[in-house]
This record gives C-alpha cells, sequence and structure tokens, in this order.
C-alpha cells in the first residue's frame, strides 16, 4: 500500500483566506470579487504537526494537487492554493499573485503552523522564488505597467524553504522559448514564414544548428516586438480618460518550441510531443499556453523584458534551503531548467533531486509519485522541516 492510498486521514479541510482586492477589477467573478476571499485547501496528517507544505502556481487550481493527501500521510500537513486567478489568466498581474501566496502563508500560520515550506508546481516555480525574495528582501514597488502593488509596503511573511517541484522559472521565459516565429500576421496565424517554421518538414526535424539559432532568435524578437506594441497601446488609452486604461488582445502560436518535436535538443526521456498533444495543433487551440491576455497582464505574465517573476533571477536572494526536483522524462519543464534553477540557488542552500522517468504531472506514474514525495519527506527531514515518517499504513 502506498503512502497516498491511506485512508485513516483526517477530511481535508477548505480554507476561505482574506483576499487584498485593491482598485482594479481583473476578476471576472462578481462573487469572487464580494468575497473577497482565496481558497486553499489543507491537509491533516493523523498526528498534529507544525509544519506545512504549501504549493502554488499562478492560475492552476491546486484544491486538488497530487501532493496533499502523499505528504500528510507521511506525517506533514499539506495545502494547495487556488489564486484569485484560478482557470484564467487573461488579466494575471504576478505581483497580486505575490499577495496572494502571502495571504494564504500567514493563514496558516495563524493556525498554528510554524514552518511553512512553500512548494512551486510547474508555473509555480517561478512564482514560489519570486514570492520569498521579495518576502525576505523586498524589492518591486509597482507591476511593469506602474500600477500597485507596491510589494515593499506588504505583509510578506517568509517561508521557511523553497522547493520547485517539476517547475520552471517563469512564465515569460517558457512562453517566449514556446512561441512560434513564423507568424508574419499577428491577426493571422496561418500566414507565415517558412524558413522560420518548425512544422515545415523542410526544416526538420530534426532541426539544424543553424536553424535553431534564428529560431531562438526570432522567438525572443517576436515577444519584443508585442511588448513594444503593448506599452504604445497603453500610452494611447493613458491619453483620452474616456478610455479604459487596459484592454484584451489575443497571441496566436503559443506551443512551438522544437524540443516538442526534437527529442535529441537537451535529450532526456521524454516523448515526442506537448502536454496539449500534438504541437502542431496546440500551438493554436485555445486552452494551451498564454492565448488571451490584457495588455497590463502582459508585461507582468509573458514579457521577457519586463516580467519580474523570474526564478534565476530571485533564487540567489533566498536565504532560506531550496530544493529543485525534476522529473527526467518532463516535456515542459525541462531538465535544463531546474538545472538553471539550481545553478542559482545559493550553493550552501541548494539541493537536485532527478526523478527518473517521471513526466510533468506523473501520468500514470503512481510509483512515481510516491517516490517523489518520499525523496520530499526526506529532504524535509534533513533540514528539520518534518517529522519521521508513520510506518503504519505503508
Amino acid at each position: 500500500m502506498t503512502e497516498s492510498a491511506r485512508t485513516d486521514l483526517p477530511a481535508p479541510e477548505l480554507l476561505g483566506i482574506r483576499m487584498y482586492t485593491g482598485g482594479r477589477l481583473d476578476i471576472y467573478s462578481g462573487v469572487a470579487r464580494k468575497s473577497g476571499k482565496i481558497w486553499c485547501t489543507l491537509h491533516r496528517p493523523a498526528t498534529p504537526t507544525t509544519t506545512v507544505v504549501l504549493f502554488v502556481h499562478p492560475t492552476s487550481n491546486f484544491l486538488g494537487h497530487y501532493a496533499l493527501p502523499g505528504l500528510a500521510a507521511r506525517g506533514v500537513a499539506a495545502a494547495g492554493l487556488a489564486t484569485r486567478y484560478v482557470g484564467n489568466d487573461s488579466a494575471l498581474l504576478m505581483e497580486n499573485c505575490v499577495l496572494d501566496v502571502a495571504a494564504a502563508i500567514g493563514h496558516l500560520r495563524s493556525l498554528g503552523f510554524e514552518k511553512v515550506v512553500l512548494g512551486g508546481n510547474s508555473g509555480g516555480g517561478g512564482l514560489s522564488a519570486l514570492y520569498q525574495s521579495q518576502a525576505e528582501s523586498p524589492t518591486i514597488t509597482a507591476t511593469p505597467a506602474g500600477d500597485g502593488p507596491d510589494l515593499t509596503q506588504a505583509d510578506l511573511p517568509p517561508a521557511d524553504a523553497v522547493v520547485a517541484m517539476m517547475a520552471h522559472p517563469g512564465r515569460a521565459g517558457v512562453y517566449t522559448e514556446w512561441m512560434d516565429p513564423a507568424l508574419l500576421d499577428e491577426a493571422d496565424p496561418f500566414t507565415r514564414d517558412p524558413d522560420l517554421d518548425m512544422f515545415d518538414e523542410r526544416n526538420g526535424p530534426p532541426y539544424s544548428a543553424e536553424f535553431l539559432a534564428r529560431y531562438r532568435a526570432a522567438q525572443v524578437e517576436r515577444n519584443a516586438r508585442i511588448t513594444a506594441w503593448v506599452r504604445e497601446r497603453l500610452a494611447w488609452l493613458a491619453e483620452d480618460d474616456t478610455r479604459p486604461d487596459d484592454m484584451p488582445f489575443l497571441v496566436h502560436g503559443t506551443c512551438a518550441d522544437p524540443r516538442f518535436l526534437d527529442l535529441s535538443i537537451e535529450p532526456s526521456d521524454r516523448a515526442a510531443g506537448s502536454l496539449w498533444g500534438d504541437p502542431q495543433k496546440a500551438n493554436l487551440l485555445p486552452a494551451s499556453l498564454g492565448h488571451q491576455t490584457s495588455l497590463r497582464s502582459w508585461l507582468s505574465q509573458w514579457s521577457l523584458e519586463d516580467s519580474n517573476c523570474d526564478a534565476v533571477v530571485h533564487l540567489p536572494r533566498v536565504s532560506t534551503p531550496v530544493l529543485v526536483m525534476y522529473g527526467t522524462a518532463d516535456g515542459a519543464a525541462f531538465p535544463a531548467h531546474a538545472l538553471a534553477m539550481y545553478e542559482a540557488a545559493r550553493p550552501e542552500n541548494r539541493e537536485l533531486i532527478p526523478i527518473e522517468g517521471a513526466d510533468h504531472y506523473f501520468n500514470g506514474q503512481p510509483e512515481l509519485q510516491d517516490e517523489a514525495l518520499g525523496l520530499l519527506h526526506d529532504w524535509l527531514l534533513r533540514h528539520d522541516l518534518a517529522p519521521a515518517a508513520m510506518a503504519s499504513g505503508v
């Protein structure tokens, strides 16, 4: 019987946590705005503990995160947060996500948890590093568009450790690595430059080093072009007070990383494809990464030049222990992402743990999921952040 299959644990608790609302309308739901709450699920172990691991992501719904029951079975409380932007990142500001993490940590401490470990899963890796650096030594006074919040004036209780699990350094970076540079017209993704089209079989796979160099440079250039247009558009809106101060727009072609099709690029155990299946189709699917965004959200979330969310920038400022855990078969958060975060963390505090054969979500891999949680628990033990695992029910 695996730890995560235990049935003798207390029922999960749903926590309603007061949300800092600010003055900007950036979430659609009037019910959510009126309640003024964000939500978190808490899984307690059978024996009371003063340590909790909080899993975070800017937009994913972590209320049912797979790690929660497995950690609770090992004697560690675990919580999964849903930020105000759960399921909808079209107007997301990373700086507000920092406030939501702060509210969750503060609430957990008010429940008696003395040690809070911040677990950034997938896109939560960059958020957890950003949060902890600002909690320890705040520097960010505004969003890239010049709005609040001012994080130097916010109540940001520091976590006691940071875990990056199947994570990448930040949304702007991975988004740029996935951008399709072949688009010649932002309004028409089918008008394409064949010399920069990874889906044109004349280019590969496999892709030549020369093609990849041009491709990567063109991805960065496309991100910069959109950023320049966003800034021009915001300036135009500001010229007339009858205009709104933000507007939505579409970004086509956001699932075109050559690593999805060419396994010789940064070789690993991964299978070809994307998180949404065939990359050529996923590249244009509404449910894949970052197709709908607002001007201000673009600067905060997706702009390579402007976004504050980059773990490689923030981890050197983090004094607490840092664990980077990755799957060798992950086809979204690549092993290179994990290595970049590990190398950015302070040498005296860091550890890198691979999970051989694990993919991004442990799909059909319950034994590897259990292995990962066991290794996480061992790391917590070594840093005096967890009680010893209970033997019953294993």
